[in-house]
């Protein structure tokens, strides 16, 4: 089976976290994605730190399965380079700092006019208009700025999330934009603008918290690993001093688990504790009387016996734990990843295909593929070596 993008051809001006992470998932795809880099250290995620042989992680985890080269945008040349390399594309991923593409003179506009089959696609922090346009925007910043730290923590102390989230909000709806563009090129044979803003993406993902403050005038208040509308829904002790999670999900669950779990079978018809609404109203109680069964028993008897039960739940885990996950394991998903620091374990993309396996590229050093990709634009030897002398493709070796 051929991959599903195969034969398209991404040209990306990408650096940190939003857009690479689109642009690696439609390498997996099988796109071409060639991504270009200042010569000066590249995309700066690179230096995010040394971990991984001496390699960032963000950027391992990032940029396998691309193409990197090296331009000095800030010459003719340079940008003479890009616009050969965008002609020739069929979608073009920037997030550079606001307005600095269309400055390069590679706004979407401009190149929509140049070359209508052509998917542009634009990351941003706040978008296009309005006050915030021109503001510079990092994940920790947008979690603040649209809440979502203000729901994310225990309840004395917001906090962000662990991962990136709205970093990769944005990416993944580049990623969904993008192919929808291309399948809607397919079909009338027009490309597309695509414009993603890290705010709004991040702010569709607090659609429950924006909904029932809309309804209720109250803000939802941090609930650490609970949740604020479900009960029980949270981490419990055991007796080996570890903790599970269990979350009960409606009122047929909540009688099953009253009573093959908390051995009350009562408390199903209890109208204290018979209906979600009832026992978040009882929240403390409800999970005291959860956490004094589950501290009779160790996290494997506890897990067991919900297991029997049909409940929901799950070890609190860390990512060493992960790493030695039985269900990663058991289906397979570790494939080695070639990088310049050596091999390193990868997972596969979450998106399958039956009977074809995606690609696990390696992970490109800075300019790796200069002088593969010009010649792929038909620039002869002596053509590179004349722009590399003109510090086009950056300082002369």
């Amino acid at each position: 089976m051929e991959l599903p993008l195969a034969g398209v051809t991404v040209v990306a001006l990408e650096q940190a976290v939003a857009a690479p992470l689109a642009t690696r998932h439609l390498a997996d795809l099988g796109a071409r994605v060639v991504k270009v880099e200042r010569p000066d250290g590249g995309d700066f995620a690179r230096a995010y730190d040394h971990s991984v042989g001496g390699l960032a992680s963000h950027f391992v985890w990032l940029n396998r399965g691309k193409e990197s080269i090296t331009l000095d945008l800030g010459t003719p040349a340079g940008r003479a380079v890009l616009a050969d390399l965008v002609a020739g594309a069929d979608v073009f991923v920037q997030n550079l700092s606001p307005g600095a593409a269309a400055r390069l003179g590679f706004g979407a506009g401009t190149l929509r006019a140049r070359h209508p089959r052509l998917v542009t696609v634009d990351l941003s922090g706040y978008g296009t208009g309005g006050p915030y346009q021109d503001r510079r925007a990092y994940d920790m910043l947008i979690q603040c700025e649209t809440g979502l730290a203000s729901v994310t923590g225990p309840p004395d102390r917001p906090a962000k999330t662990g991962v990136p989230t709205s970093d990769i909000a944005a990416g993944m709806y580049a990623l969904s934009g993008t192919l929808a563009a291309l399948v809607g090129r397919a079909r009338t044979g027009v490309g597309s603008a695509v414009e993603v803003a890290m705010f709004e993406a991040t702010a569709e993902w607090l659609g429950y918290q924006l909904h029932h403050t809309q309804a209720t005038g109250r803000t939802p208040e941090r609930a650490g690993l609970s949740h604020p509308a479900i009960a029980p829904y949270d981490a419990y002790p055991t007796a080996d001093g570890q903790e599970v999670l269990i979350g009960i999900q409606n009122d047929r669950e909540w009688a099953r688990f009253a009573a093959g779990f908390l051995n009350r079978p009562e408390l199903a018809d209890d109208p204290r504790w018979a209906t979600n609404v009832a026992r978040v109203r009882r929240r403390r109680l409800v999970d005291a009387t959860v956490g004094g069964r589950t501290a009779t028993m160790t996290a494997v008897e506890a897990l067991r016996l919900l297991d029997e039960l049909a409940i929901a739940c799950a070890r609190l885990n860390d990512v060493g734990d992960l790493l030695r996950h039985a269900q990663l394991a058991a289906r397979d998903r570790w494939r080695p990843v070639a990088t310049p620091a050596g091999e390193v374990r990868g997972l596969l993309p979450p998106f399958g295909f039956a009977g074809l396996e995606l690609p696990m590229g390696p992970v490109p050093a800075l300019g790796e593929h200069t002088a593969a990709v010009l010649a792929s634009l038909g620039y002869p030897p002596a053509r590179i070596a004349q722009l590399r002398t003109a510090g086009a493709l950056g300082p002369a070796e």
